[in-house]
């Protein structure tokens, strides 16, 4: 079992920049698949971004390509979201999640953070 716990949301403009960070705790980190999602209001759940084991292949939702790209530091337990070039559609809660089994974007991770809270202003 992984626990995660996410951070670094917040309020920024049009253009800005984030760096969302997730902090895993438990089985060892580095046999976990690893996932950004996000929720906005009204809205279901959307994948963002995936990164493998070792960190050589990652995958992104069409809608946050060229933007986002997502990382991970298996010897600190850690994995990273940088946003750039932020635009009001990306305002949503923004969720870490694992997996030791599933690596697909249609994928329902089994462990997951509790969100952290990104909104982007126009």
């Amino acid at each position: 079992q992984v626990q995660l716990v996410e951070s670094g949301g917040g309020l920024v403009q049009t253009g800005g920049s984030l760096r969302l960070f997730c902090a895993a705790s438990g089985r060892t980190f580095s046999s976990y698949y690893m996932y950004w999602f996000r929720q906005a209001p009204g809205k279901e759940r959307e994948f963002v971004a995936r990164i493998s084991r070792n960190p050589s292949i990652t995958n992104y939702a069409d809608s946050v390509k060229g933007r986002f790209t997502i990382s991970r530091d298996n010897a600190n337990y850690a994995v990273y979201l940088q946003m750039n070039s932020l635009k009001p559609e990306d305002t949503a809660v923004y969720y870490c999640a694992a997996d030791d089994s599933s690596w697909s974007d249609y994928a329902t991770p089994k462990y997951w953070g509790q969100g952290t809270q990104v909104t982007v202003s126009s």
